[in-house]
């Protein structure tokens, strides 16, 4: 494309060109689209427009763009035979810069307005050229020319040629799964390893059984296996959050932890090395937004924190970026906002949505118990239901349904083991998975047994008092 003089992001300033880059650097999806239309003289500072340039050449050559520390390396190269002192040091004041103090709050409006204007030098450029063509007469070329300004600078994917495509549907995909560390739920005919790139999982049940617990529990799993972690907490504080990743890892209830210290560094100290990193951030309830996580999630990622999985506790109590008139549509609209970050992200997600207040005393918990949102089951890949009634819940035990599932089988109970002193959970040894139909015969059984037991007791205890009465009236 060819740049007239004097087209130039100057009159938008300083800060604003250095988010573009920022921007650039940090959202390749965006950067896919910024290829198409932007010409790097648009950036009147020098020190930006040298980082652009040398960006945008590597993904023409590479079709892809490289990482933060390739790109400090190729510009030290490039400039180690210079003698432009000033330009390699605003470029490493820049990038310090931005990995220190991010300040990432209003870069979605930068990428909007940087990405419009970019369109519209595009297709003013086009229409400078059809101007030429239709001077010779060439008005096919104008439309064709016309068509392509207006679709650079979209989403870069034209999506899949079912015939001319064909190969592609037989290479097998790597969907990268994150184990959830309970193997009956990670195995091949129902998580095929765990909750994949770009998905959804959702763990639902009623207040006070263990959705909080169950999540802790799955990213010590994905730390366990290696994976860096970020779990976003929305009631809990962060060193609260924090102690009951070292119960579960560490296996000290977690009102132990505290008094026995060395025990939990002797345990990191020993096994530490195999495990991924975790960053645990606070937010008010109701205040964050998808957004404030995907902001926060850049932050970290200029400091080198490149996560792979989000643990979310919960989105049910998140703050929508739409308001509308009822709470079942904003609910849906952070599932659908999550769903984007997860694929933009490239990584899985899981969270919690509570149930509806008759499914405390259901024997399971179905998707129709979801509450205020049906909208919520929709999006999610995988949803996970805790079940435990009162009796269950003092001896440790529950039951975990397969509620939906779109990497394999669902509708699957498994009877549980629930250690909530340790954010624990583990299927009960020498246990079968069951239909709904069986698991609930089988709790009519238990019920039935449970009352039987008891009337035993109670019959026993009134044997006992009038034998004592007979005892006593024979004594008089």
């Amino acid at each position: 494309m060819t740049q007239e003089s004097g087209i130039s992001f100057a009159s938008y300033g300083k800060d604003f060109q250095e988010k573009i880059v920022q921007g650039l650097l940090t959202d390749r999806m965006w950067a896919e689209q910024m290829a198409e239309v932007i010409d790097t003289r648009f950036f009147d500072l020098k020190y930006l427009r040298f980082l652009a340039d040398r960006y945008f050449t590597y993904h023409q050559k590479y079709k892809d763009f490289p990482t933060l520390p390739l790109l400090v390396s190729i510009i030290r190269d490039d400039l180690k035979t210079g003698n432009d002192v000033i330009l390699r040091d605003q470029i490493v004041e820049y990038l310090q810069r931005i990995r220190h103090n991010p300040n990432m709050g209003d870069l979605e409006y930068v990428k909007d307005k940087a990405l419009d204007f970019c369109r519209k030098q595009a297709f003013r450029g086009a229409l400078e050229e059809a101007v030429d063509l239709i001077q010779v007469d060439k008005f096919d070329s104008v439309m064709d020319l016309m068509r392509n300004a207006l679709s650079v600078g979209t989403t870069p994917s034209v999506g899949h040629d079912f015939f001319e495509d064909m190969d592609s549907r037989f290479v097998r995909t790597n969907r990268s799964p994150i184990p959830t560390g309970i193997a009956q739920i990670d195995a091949k005919d129902i998580l095929n390893g765990g909750l994949g790139k770009g998905e959804i999982g959702v763990i639902t049940a009623p207040t006070g059984v263990g959705k909080s617990h169950m999540l802790v529990n799955l990213g010590c799993a994905a730390l366990r296996a290696g994976f860096n972690v970020i779990h976003y907490t929305f009631e809990l504080t962060e060193t609260g959050t924090g102690l009951r990743y070292d119960s579960n890892l560490c296996q000290i209830p977690s009102n132990e932890v505290q008094d026995r210290k060395d025990e939990v560094i002797e345990y990191y100290k020993e096994r530490g090395e195999g495990l991924g990193r975790l960053m645990i951030k606070e937010y008010p309830t109701g205040t964050a937004t998808v957004q404030t996580l995907r902001s926060h999630i850049e932050k970290l990622s200029l400091k080198g924190f490149i996560p792979h999985v989000l643990i979310i506790d919960y989105a049910d109590i998140m703050r929508s970026s739409r308001q509308y008139d009822s709470m079942r549509h904003e609910l849906k609209k952070v599932y659908e906002d999550l769903r984007n970050l997860a694929m933009e992200k490239s990584m899985p997600i899981w969270t919690a949505s509570q149930s509806n207040r008759d499914s405390a005393n259901a024997d399971i918990v179905g998707l129709e118990s979801m509450s205020e949102s049906y909208g919520k089951a929709q999006v999610a890949d995988v949803v996970i239901s805790i079940s435990r009634k009162p009796a269950e819940k003092s001896e440790g035990f529950g039951r975990l349904y397969i509620a939906k599932n779109r990497a394999g089988r669902d509708g699957i109970v498994f009877p549980v083991k629930l250690n909530t002193a340790m954010s624990r959970f583990s299927i009960l040894e020498n246990s079968e998975e069951m239909s709904l139909m069986d698991a609930k015969k089988k709790n009519e059984g238990d019920l039935k047994q449970l009352l039987q037991q008891k009337w035993k007791q109670v019959s026993k205890v009134e044997v006992q008092s009038k034998e004592e009465v007979k005892d006593t009236e024979g004594e008089s």
